[in-house]
């Protein structure tokens, strides 16, 4: 019976002491408060310094360090580091964009520029497409043979005479500076005289062979006359005689 008593009052004994005790302390509350989210307010600090600052617990607490309460200290405050650190990226994205942004003019510059010197894009060129590829056609495509049209006396004359080789070397020298000034790295400018040049070296090339094919029969009517003069020539020419019949001819007419 004792023992049941003694076991009784330990257990209540240990029911009214507890093992910890629960402390609100209201300046720690504002404490925590005040450095995550809230108002940095020198008016919530405590203890206050009571009737002309003599608070003792004041002066405990705050004497050592008069200005903590007049500073902002709150790492998310106005003038906190974190938000000038965030303060400070913002500015550093912002500088970051500008400069990507500059950067992305510089590079459609440059490749607009690229573009105009390239000779792989020269083909693109708008006057190219209007202008100078169908002036150019017949000599890139050659599919149109040079001597059609004539008769076959004439296409003899032409090739028997050197002209329509002299034609061909022409054209294909035209034709090989013209694939290298399309394929050559130039200005524009520089590109579209080179082919204005070319152009008028191939049009009075064109006008050349056009009126040698347009006199052609005529440089036949006077080989064939030629001909047949030289031919009449060697007919009327007198016939060689030999030292024997000279000199019975002589012993004929003489007076002997």
């Amino acid at each position: 019976m004792k023992n049941f008593i003694l076991t009784l009052l330990l257990c209540m004994w240990g029911c009214l002491c507890g093992a910890q005790k629960l402390i609100s302390d209201q300046a720690v509350t504002a404490q925590q408060q005040r450095m995550v989210f809230k108002q940095w307010d020198r008016d919530k600090f405590s203890p206050r310094p009571g009737f002309l600052g003599l608070n003792p617990y004041y002066l405990m607490t705050w004497a050592l360090h008069p200005n903590y309460p007049k500073t902002d200290l709150r790492p998310l405050g106005p003038q906190g580091p974190q938000t000038q650190r965030i303060g400070l990226a913002l500015a550093m994205a912002s500088a970051e964009q500008q400069y990507k942004l500059h950067s992305d003019t510089l590079k459609s510059e440059a490749l607009k520029k690229a573009s105009g010197y390239s000779g792989l894009l020269s083909d693109l060129d708008p006057l190219w497409q209007l202008y100078y590829k169908r002036e150019f056609s017949p000599l890139l495509l050659a599919e149109k043979n040079s001597l059609d049209g004539l008769s076959e006396k004439e296409r003899q004359y032409l090739v028997s005479s050197g002209v329509y080789q002299w034609y061909r070397e022409e054209q294909q020298s035209l034709l090989e500076r013209l694939n290298i000034t399309r394929k050559t790295t130039l200005q524009r400018g520089e590109r579209l005289l080179a082919y204005q040049r070319l152009l008028s070296e191939y049009r009075a090339l064109e006008g050349t062979w056009s009126a040698k094919k347009r006199h052609v029969w005529k440089h036949i009517s006077i080989r064939q006359r030629s001909k047949a003069i030289e031919q009449r020539a060697e007919g009327m020419s007198p016939r060689t005689r030999s030292d024997i019949e000279i000199a019975d001819r002589i012993l004929k007419h003489s007076k002997l």
